[in-house]
């Protein structure tokens, strides 16, 4: 990415993935490719595309969620990447994320479905609207728990 682009400096928390369903367990690291974290499996058949291989989730969100007393950890709501620093539900779709070799581009908000009913049955409502984003993959890599995420709201840097 060019240093002309507006870019903030945030980490990767959680590095998470199940054989299906939630919760993902955390991993130290993971081979991210154009399908997602090798060897993560999803519970529907409707999460296996390319513009949702990966799911992000803000660890800042994760503790409001817990201090409102739902019992989350990194990878309960089945998210991929626990982030820190990152604001993640505001950023626009198509904001390009870099970590280390790996680039993502975020594509839509992530939406809650029934899954989360075994954490609890209210928390599908109560996380609407901030519940994380989806993103597809531009170019795999290794992702590793601590690695430094940059951000940049223009995709221009990738022509």
């Amino acid at each position: 990415m060019s240093e002309s682009s507006s870019q903030v400096v945030t980490r990767v928390v959680a590095v998470c993935m199940s054989a299906g369903g939630v919760p993902k367990h955390p991993l130290l690291e993971a081979e991210v490719t154009v399908e997602g974290i090798r060897g993560d499996l999803h519970a529907h058949e409707k999460h296996n595309r390319p513009d949702r291989a990966l799911s992000l989730f803000d660890l800042e969100m994760l503790r409001r969620l817990t201090e409102e007393g739902f019992p989350l950890e990194p990878g309960t709501i089945g998210e991929n990447l626990t982030v820190e620093g990152l604001n993640v539900q505001a950023l626009p779709e198509g904001t390009l994320l870099e970590i280390g070799d790996v680039i993502l581009r975020l594509e839509a908000a992530r939406k809650p479905c029934y899954v989360l009913d075994v954490i609890d049955p209210r928390l599908k409502d109560v996380i609407a609207g901030r519940c994380g984003y989806m993103a597809s993959v531009l170019r795999g890599g290794l992702i590793r728990t601590g690695m430094m995420v940059s951000m940049s709201k223009s995709q221009a840097d990738q022509k």
